[in-house]
């Protein structure tokens, strides 16, 4: 039996997938909720049947935020290779900023939080999923960037049983200054980054400070000693979406922190900086009502979604440099 369809019947069919196309990737562009790190703590501790020890907080943040990365709608974005996930890229760029974030964590977990001292073994579990945590975030295909980071979320979970086995010394986890001290180093760097990359969204003339403060300091190649730095009108909302990605993240890090950090906090009188910067990265995830991330020019008559995020993120990093010269005094 032979089945004929008329130009128009083509057309509708064309125009409603597109349609269901363009509310799924609606849908999937929501960006997830914060989660409540001491109901969930709570919540696995009693599962677990176990009472939370230094450390268990901080790794259920780290396990909770690549779950909810990968679980979210639309599952891990990234690496879709079919519509209409291959035409979305607010959300993929979003991942990779919480993605980025999870990187230093990871690292610092391995070779600071989990070490007595520059002598110490690594931890096998925290070994393997810090690499796992690294392979490249649009692999889509043996093996998969999902697959390893669901690898990766089982190494975790190992790491985090272990910390609570009291029959067993294997596992550690240092809630120490200086160990604080490093991750904080690496934040701010990232901070540092994303505020001169937003910042860059209007175009503006910078001055070259690579080599400030050293009169014999030294780099590989000449520079001019301006650069002019301005965002492609194309890469504007990832950038955007990049930073958010990286601040929902930190904030769920940070108020682990202060928790598995506390005592430590305490006697440096600063938890009420990680306070003031968690309260800094909660203000720069507030809901976007604009349908499109504006480019306005500074003070011109439109707004700069760009330089609202970049304000927030400056502050949260000039606290951040603020507590760790608090951790860092005697």
């Amino acid at each position: 039996m032979k089945v004929s369809f008329s130009t128009k019947t083509v057309v509708t069919m064309v125009v409603a997938v597109l349609f269901i196309f363009y509310f799924i990737g609606v849908w999937w562009s929501f960006e997830p909720d914060e989660f409540d790190i001491k109901a969930q703590v709570t919540q696995d501790a009693t599962l677990d049947n176990v009472a939370p020890v230094v450390g268990y907080t901080t790794t259920t943040s780290l396990i909770r935020v690549i779950e909810t990365m990968l679980d979210k709608p639309g599952g891990y974005l990234s690496n879709d290779a079919i519509p209409p996930s291959v035409f979305l890229d607010n959300i993929p760029a979003w991942e990779f900023g919480a993605l980025e974030m999870v990187r230093d964590m990871a690292l610092v977990m391995r070779q600071e939080f989990s070490r007595s001292q520059s002598q110490s073994l690594e931890n096998q579990h925290l070994k393997s999923a810090h690499p796992q945590l690294n392979i490249d975030h649009t692999s889509w295909a043996m093996p998969s960037a999902e697959g390893e980071y669901k690898k990766a979320i089982k190494e975790l979970y190992a790491y985090r049983s272990a910390l609570t086995d009291v029959s067993s010394q294997n596992a550690q986890f240092y809630a120490r200054a200086d160990n604080l001290r490093d991750w904080l180093k690496e934040v701010e760097k990232r901070l540092g980054s994303y505020s001169q990359r937003l910042s860059a969204s209007v175009g503006r003339e910078q001055m070259n400070t690579d080599l400030a403060g050293d009169s014999v300091a030294q780099q590989s190649t000449s520079a001019a000693s301006s650069l002019q730095m301005k965002t492609s009108w194309w890469k504007i909302d990832d950038e955007f979406y990049e930073a958010r990605g990286a601040c929902w993240a930190l904030l769920h890090f940070l108020q682990a922190i202060e928790i598995d950090f506390n005592d430590v906090l305490e006697k440096k009188n600063a938890k009420v900086s990680v306070q003031q910067i968690i309260r800094e990265l909660k203000a720069s995830q507030q809901p976007v009502w604009s349908p499109m991330i504006l480019n306005g020019d500074g003070f011109g008559f439109l707004a700069n979604h760009s330089l609202v995020m970049a304000n927030y993120i400056s502050r949260a990093n000039a606290a951040l440099i603020d507590l760790n010269e608090l951790l860092s005094q005697g």
